[in-house]
């Protein structure tokens, strides 16, 4: 891909350390358009909704855990065993460990990428993890659309187009963790196996229950 990606959009300043420039040669080389398009989208959304609420944050460490938050599904950092999102955590906290960054700050990012699907609980933790998980959400199912300006809505769609998203991001999430469907237990992807495999049997928690090995 050919990196296209101006200092300013829609009043909020992307990033231009060697980290963060680092960090987007990374999903240029092992993501897709798809995937950039949409990790920089929640970028802005998220730092226009702590703009809105002046809620401070590390902009670098929010743009990192952006970057990365979806390339546990892509080839080059998926693994056979592991959620998606925890692929994604592990890869962003070895990429800053190599850049010497201290223990917290790798603990954020790795909370950050983690549980950028975990409503519930995102949101009342750390202003990284809180705003992914805001970001995140809002491009990808609406939530806090009527916040948006219109102004900013299509200047970060013209930027970063939302290419056909309703229908590429479905098969997109269900490509990097259909090899292990067992993953999504408990968790939101179990509706993507559940659209994409005929007859997915999801694991339930009270069949778990009543099946241990206990004997009362």
């Amino acid at each position: 891909m050919i990196r296209n990606q101006p200092n300013v959009v829609a009043d909020i300043l992307i990033p231009d350390s060697t980290i963060a420039n680092q960090a987007t040669e990374l999903i240029l080389e092992h993501g897709s358009e798809f995937l950039y398009n949409h990790s920089l989208r929640a970028f802005l959304f998220a730092s226009l909704h702590a703009k809105r609420q002046a809620i401070p944050y590390d902009v670098e460490l929010l743009y990192v855990s952006s970057v990365f938050h979806d390339l546990g599904l892509t080839p080059q950092y998926r693994s056979p065993d592991k959620r998606f999102e925890v692929d994604g955590a592990n890869a962003a906290r070895d990429f800053l460990k190599s850049h010497g960054l201290p223990q917290s700050a790798l603990q954020l990012v790795w909370d950050t990428v983690a549980f950028h699907t975990t409503t519930g609980i995102a949101e009342y933790k750390e202003a990284e993890v809180a705003l992914l998980n805001y970001g995140v959400a809002l491009d990808v199912v609406g939530r806090g659309y009527d916040h948006l300006s219109e102004k900013h809505r299509q200047a970060i769609i013209q930027q970063f187009p939302r290419t056909d998203f309703k229908k590429t991001i479905i098969p997109t999430f269900f490509e990097g963790f259909k090899h292990k469907p067992d993953t999504t237990y408990g968790t939101i992807n179990a509706d993507i196996c559940a659209c994409m495999t005929p007859n997915f049997q999801r694991k339930n928690f009270c069949d778990s229950i009543l099946h241990s090995p206990w004997d009362e």
